[in-house]
């Protein structure tokens, strides 16, 4: 069968979808998404939009139908119809078994720490005494996270005293869903590694990259990180290391605190491309997204080589209404500045609408245009 006529099923509809379809569109697949929403940023270059929820069972066996291969652009979606399907023939990768696993902060970090993964000391708990046992344990500060479907600080609760556990028992659900305790990284520098493997088992790496959050969302990536040689393989062997860990077919991001001493833990491990990849569509030989392409059709994996310094900055939302954007041809004066919009239709405050990525001769140069043309552009709700 020529690789090419695969036709490619991708759970969700997101600008992450939209990025993989564009790489897949370039090498003549035919592709399928499954998302509730029907304006999403896929429906306009999908070649069939199935609009159903992520719980409906009998739209996923619609999407099996339709295609050679499945695939899925966020993590928090209906695992166990995808495990069904996976046990009666159908391919989904990266594998509902490291799916299954992921999805659970807290079953993830056990699967890293019993295999060597350097992680923050965690524990499950399910109420406040035991909270307040295992933060003596710890020390203050400590973080309480919900063990499903937390993203963008979604999910967290920084305990920094003994008076703040009821409050962030409170604000997670009061026990309402599983719930686990870290250890507080004091880090130095965030940073993650985004890396693919392929059906054959052969795995690439991309540089390590800096990543700086503001109210937790990402907010700027800047490429490569500005660390040392030594952190630098370290991290590179970590992400090597968890790719194996998760037996995965994909581009997965691995996301990790440097603390003292070139110290690096891990923080959390995604199952698909990440936002913090997005520079190397200009910045490298091959981008995240076409890597996934390839690995879960069968395509040998493109080089993951830094061309040129970059940097990324998110477009966020901080107005509500219909989305309209103002800038982009003065933004756009700047020749090394890529603008790309993801094409939701209604913004809201800290909504991920698009992201900017200028690249320059050195780190310096990249981020003074990147956060030029991110003080011209604005989108606001009409």
């Amino acid at each position: 069968m020529d690789i090419t006529k695969k036709r490619i099923g991708i759970v969700g509809g997101g600008q992450l979808g939209k990025m993989m379809i564009l790489d897949a569109k370039r090498l003549g697949f035919y592709i399928v998404t499954l998302d509730p929403t029907k304006d999403c940023p896929s429906h306009s270059i999908s070649d069939e939009m199935i609009v159903a929820s992520f719980n409906d069972t009998d739209a996923y066996r619609r999407l099996a139908g339709l295609v050679d291969v499945i695939t899925y652009e966020f993590e928090h979606i209906h695992s166990s119809i995808l495990e069904a399907l996976e046990n009666e023939g159908h391919t989904v990768y990266p594998s509902i078994k490291s799916l299954k696993i992921i999805q659970n902060k807290f079953t993830q970090k056990e699967a890293l720490f019993k295999n060597n993964i350097p992680v923050p000391k965690f524990e499950a708990v399910t109420g406040t005494n035991e909270i307040t046992d295992i933060c003596k344990k710890f020390g203050y500060p400590v973080m309480l996270k919900t063990t499903h479907g937390g993203y963008d600080g979604k999910g967290n609760a920084l305990i920094r005293t003994r008076e703040d556990i009821d409050e962030a028992y409170r604000m997670l659900g009061s026990g309402a869903s599983g719930l686990m305790l870290e250890q507080y990284i004091n880090f130095n520098k965030e940073i993650s590694i985004i890396a693919t493997r392929g059906i054959d088992g052969k795995r690439v790496t991309y540089p390590p990259v800096e990543n700086k959050h503001q109210n937790s969302i990402l907010d700027t990536t800047i490429a490569p990180a500005q660390i040392n040689e030594t952190i630098t393989q370290k991290a590179r062997k970590i992400a090597e290391d968890v790719m194996e860990v998760f037996d995965g077919v994909g581009t997965f991001c691995v996301e990790m605190f440097v603390a003292d001493n070139d110290t690096i833990y891990v923080n959390e491990v995604a199952p698909r491309p990440h936002n913090s990849g997005h520079f190397t569509i200009e910045a490298c030989i091959t981008s995240q997204f076409e890597n996934h392409i390839r690995s879960i059709t069968g395509l040998p994996l493109g080089s993951t080589d830094l061309l040129t310094p970059a940097v990324m900055i998110n477009l966020l939302g901080n107005d509500s209404g219909k989305a309209k954007l103002t800038g982009l041809a003065e933004a756009y004066k700047d020749p090394f500045v890529h603008v790309h919009l993801y094409g939701k239709s209604v913004v809201a405050n800290g909504r991920k609408m698009g992201h900017i990525t200028a690249v320059g001769k050195t780190v310096d140069e990249a981020l003074q245009r990147a956060e030029h043309a991110k003080g011209i552009l604005q989108i606001v709700g009409e």
